[in-house]
């Protein structure tokens, strides 16, 4: 009796694993047809480039909620498929200086910076000179002036010590201080500044037909104190001239021009400043589908991918296919795959959420708000598998067009892959596993290094997932001629080597999505917090 009933449980152990299914029966259903199909119709005309806050992203979103339900994954916000965010938009109404009864007018003399500008009315007798407006340990214009209440003005770039050596970065690197104004304009706040004078290397030429109006939207969440509390107004010659005079203003333009330093100076001058701007509020979403796990349902595996692109500057349209239709449409088949999985009875053990944000190109809006906001524990997300542009074949790896360099022939089945190795130690070991077992692709590390100058490692979602300690894998093509362009479109798709990076995805996803424990988070990752 006992040899029948151990024959008898070898017999259902057997049957047991016979019936354990490959998760590749359902990463072959993630097809170059399927992946086409939703691309033309993501990158197409009728989305209008996507741009966050447009109709057009607004279309691409409900195509991806209507996918979503279809698959039958479940509505990751309570009832609803959308998580909506809050912008602002800026409209200028009116502004103005004065200088020593001197009128100047926005358009011609001026122009505020809509992107910071707030509701401000001044008057004082002094405007202090304050060189480049650097603030840091290696080279500070703050260090003897004092600008507590008073208007400041500055210039654009950073000086050198030397003729090769930068004063901040003391290489010849150009610092931070050199690329946009936020820095500086947050230093002459810290001081007590209460506007900043930008004299810009070059003021635009007056167009009696340009009307300032509104600026572009910019995130609603954000604490108040992560955006500047005062305006800033960008000047021209004759701005500066009222405030200098000739000869100050010639000695500035060409110590600035050869990067020398710049003394701060006090001019005693009545100035009276303006600015009125009225707020428009205005909403965006990420979509959001969840498909609930079995016995680890508590614990998360976020797939990410940004749906929106540039959208439309005049009338051209910039198609985003690659730029991240290819991830958008890769998000979508992944889900229907580990769908398709469960209703096969391979239901993940963990809950998988998909995730399509929104606001990735003006800031990784979206993304930072469902970081700061999560619908499922952060502490519980396993994972965030991020797939921001897998459709084409990058300049690394070609010349010319299209073409293949010769040297890399025998290699066109890469993906570089980003971030694996930076919170734990589990997670690239898994990921190559899932590699070679199902896909046997190059996994390209060549911008894995977060000190690359091209800092691929800040520039997309997974980078606010990786603030918060959640581990990431980030799937890239790398840069090509039609990136930010309006040539990418949904032609130019390497779809054989498309489909099988989001295959990769897929069976990287299946693997932590099943596996007994979530990846340890056992590295601590010196990342910068992301900066206004």
């Amino acid at each position: 009796m006992k040899k029948i009933i151990g024959a008898l449980f070898l017999l259902l152990a057997v049957g047991a694993a016979a019936q354990k299914t490959s998760p590749e029966q359902f990463g072959k259903t993630i097809t170059v047809d399927d992946l086409k199909k939703h691309l033309y119709i993501i990158a197409g005309k009728e989305m209008e480039g996507r741009g966050t806050g447009t109709p057009g992203l607004e279309r691409a979103a409900a195509y991806i909620e209507k996918q979503f339900k279809s698959i039958g994954l479940l509505p990751g916000n309570k009832d609803s498929y959308q998580y909506h965010y809050p912008l602002v938009q800026d409209s200028l109404e009116e502004a103005g200086i004065v200088i020593d009864d001197m009128n100047f007018f926005v358009g011609r003399h001026f122009n505020p910076n809509i992107r910071s500008a707030i509701n401000q009315s001044l008057k004082g007798n002094e405007i202090v000179f304050m060189g480049y407006g650097i603030d840091d340990p290696a080279y500070s214009d703050y260090k003897e002036t004092d600008v507590k209440g008073k208007i400041v003005l500055i210039v654009e770039g950073e000086p050198k010590i030397n003729d090769t050596a930068y004063a901040v970065t003391g290489t010849s690197r150009r610092s931070p201080w050199s690329s946009g104004t936020s820095r500086k304009i947050n230093a002459a706040q810290k001081y007590g500044a209460t506007a900043v004078l930008l004299l810009q290397n070059t003021f635009p030429k007056y167009d009696p037909n340009r009307k300032i109006t509104r600026g572009p939207l910019y995130p609603d969440f954000r604490a108040a104190s992560e955006r500047p509390a005062i305006n800033q107004f960008n000047i021209s010659d004759s701005v500066a001239m009222a405030i200098v005079g000739l000869d100050a203003l010639t000695d500035i333009r060409s110590k600035a021009k050869a990067n020398q330093s710049l003394v701060p100076q006090v001019f005693a001058k009545n100035i009276a400043m303006s600015c009125a701007i009225k707020k428009f509020k205005a909403t965006t979403s990420n979509v959001v589908g969840i498909l609930p796990g079995t016995d680890l349902k508590d614990e998360y595996v976020v797939i990410t991918a940004h749906m929106d692109h540039l959208g439309k500057r005049d009338t051209v349209i910039y198609y985003g296919a690659d730029d991240d239709g290819s991830g958008t449409c890769a998000v979508m088949e992944i889900a229907e795959a580990f769908a398709a999985a469960k209703k096969a009875g391979n239901g993940p053990r963990r809950s998988i959420l998909f995730m399509t944000v929104s606001g990735e190109e003006m800031g990784l809006w979206g993304s930072e708000f469902y970081t700061s906001n999560p619908l499922f524990p952060l502490e519980k997300t396993t994972v965030n598998l991020n797939i921001d542009m897998i459709g084409r074949i990058g300049s690394d790896y070609t010349k010319g067009k299209d073409s293949v360099k010769a040297e890399y022939a025998d290699s066109l089945n890469y993906v570089y892959v980003i971030g694996d190795d930076k919170l734990s130690t589990d997670l690239r070991p898994i990921s190559e596993l899932a590699n070679n077992q199902f896909i046997n692709l190059k996994l390209d590390y060549r911008y894995n290094d977060p000190k690359d100058p091209n800092r691929f490692y800040y520039r997309s979602d997974h980078y606010n997932f990786a603030q918060k300690g959640v581990p990431i894998i980030f799937y890239f093509d790398g840069v090509h001629r039609d990136y930010h362009r309006p040539t990418d479109t949904p032609d130019k798709i390497n779809y054989e080597l498309y489909a099988r990076r989001a295959q990769l995805v897929f069976y990287t996803g299946w693997e932590m999505a099943n596996r007994d424990k979530m990846v340890k988070r056992d590295m601590k990752l010196d990342v910068p917090a992301r900066g206004f």
